[in-house]
This record gives C-alpha cells, sequence and structure tokens, in this order.
C-alpha cells in the first residue's frame, strides 16, 4: 500500500522544488524589476515576438483572465505594447518595445545562475526538462481520460 507521508508524496517534492525556484527567481529578475510571471511572458517574446494574446495564453499555459493583468503592468512599464487588429477587434498584438528588447541582454545570465544554483550543467538540465516535459504530458493524457466529456 502506498504511504500517506507527506515526505513521501511526488507531489510534495514538486511542490517544494517549484516554491524553491520560484524564489530564486524573484530574487534573481529584482535587477530587471520582473516578477517571475513576467519573466515567463517576456521569455516568449524575446522568442517569438508579434505575438497574439491567444498565441502567448497557450505558450505559457495560462487563460486571458491571467495574462491580460500581467501584459498591462508590462505596458505600463514600457516594455510591451498591445495593439488591437484591425480585421478582429477582439485579437490583442503584443509586442516589445525597445526597451524590451534591450532587457533581453540584461537577462542573458540568468539561466546559468538557475542552473548553478540546481548544480546541473546544461546536459543535467537538458534532461530535468525532458523528464518534466514527459511527465506533464502523461499527467495531462490521464487527466484527460478520467475527465468527463
Amino acid at each position: 500500500m502506498a504511504s500517506l507521508r507527506l515526505d513521501d508524496q511526488l507531489c510534495f517534492g514538486l511542490y517544494s522544488a517549484s516554491r524553491a525556484v520560484t524564489s530564486l527567481y524573484r530574487v534573481v529578475l529584482e535587477d530587471l524589476d520582473l516578477t517571475y510571471p513576467q519573466y515567463l511572458v517576456m521569455l516568449a517574446l524575446w522568442e517569438q515576438d508579434h505575438r497574439l494574446v491567444k498565441e502567448l495564453g497557450t505558450a505559457l499555459n495560462l487563460d486571458s483572465g491571467t495574462l491580460s493583468p500581467l501584459l498591462k503592468r508590462l505596458q505600463t512599464a514600457g516594455l510591451v505594447a498591445r495593439n488591437r487588429q484591425a480585421d478582429d477587434e477582439r485579437s490583442v498584438r503584443v509586442s516589445l518595445t525597445d526597451a524590451g528588447k534591450a532587457l533581453h541582454e540584461k537577462a542573458r545570465g540568468i539561466p546559468d545562475v538557475i542552473g548553478a544554483a540546481m548544480s546541473m550543467d546544461e546536459a543535467g538540465l537538458a534532461r530535468m526538462r525532458a523528464e518534466l516535459d514527459r511527465l506533464t504530458e502523461s499527467v495531462n493524457r490521464y487527466r484527460d481520460a478520467c475527465s468527463p466529456a
């Protein structure tokens, strides 16, 4: 029979690791004046600029109710611009401003800091990422199979 001890639960290990990593990001991101969720948005835009809000939501696994306030704060900070599409007023395209593009250079060292804190080289981080992706996909498939249609 599986143990119900807290320390034996995978969920608690994942939760604890997530909190520790997010806390580290909070410290590292202070110099950029970004929160962790804002950093994730910026990462997505540095990867591919001029994205629709819907595309960002899909990439980040965030709904528009969570994403919209993040984008508003990033716009207020002068890092992104939001523009409604002329052909579809409901669609909003998000683009980096010059300040948002410049911030990319300041953020370049963050992955190295995180890797060092995790005591992992690039290969170890890649293996961890692949395993986390596999775990996420597996759990999502299982959840979807168990959910009523």
